[in-house]
């Protein structure tokens, strides 16, 4: 399984609901919570400009946010990005 990389912040339903669907998949991830200026200025070099959280990255590929991960899997598409190489 590829590794999973969520980038978040305590107090944003964003984060939660995008957590509660990996949970939900049983999907171990790994969580970096953004804390202050720096943390977030590097997850945004590696989100492609993108500050908003939360960001989610399966193996080097950037899914995107929230509403990119619950569109994966409305299309079907999120379980075949997370299942084993």
């Amino acid at each position: 399984m590829p590794q999973v990389t969520i980038y978040t912040k305590d107090y944003c339903p964003y984060c939660q609901a995008a957590l509660k669907l990996l949970g939900e998949k049983k999907v171990a991830f790994e969580r970096i919570e953004i804390a202050d200026a720096a943390m977030q200025d590097a997850m945004a070099v590696r989100a492609g400009g993108r500050r908003t959280v939360p960001q989610i990255f399966i193996g080097d590929r950037h899914v995107g946010g929230c509403d990119d991960l619950y569109a994966l899997e409305a299309a079907g598409k999120l379980d075949p990005l997370l299942a084993p190489a």
